[in-house]
């Protein structure tokens, strides 16, 4: 069953930079280099868009923290 499985994912799954590449016309090697380059900037850059919103927000929360009045010390 997981055999059989395999069989089909490797037949129907890993063509897809194939196709791609014939549809395009330019070499699988290329496209797969593409995808690899992407998701490492897709990873690589939501992890820094994460750490920049983190940043702002606890920059945003020392600026606009509540302010104490004279007569609460």
């Amino acid at each position: 069953m997981v055999h059989k499985f395999r069989i089909w994912f490797e037949k129907n799954g890993f063509a897809v930079c194939t196709r791609l590449a014939e549809w395009l016309g330019i070499r699988v090697k290329n496209v797969r280099l593409f995808f690899i380059y992407a998701s490492f900037t897709t990873l690589i850059g939501g992890f820094i868009i994460y750490l920049v919103l983190a940043f702002w927000i606890k920059m945003k929360d020392m600026i606009y923290s509540e302010r104490r009045s004279a007569y609460d010390l």
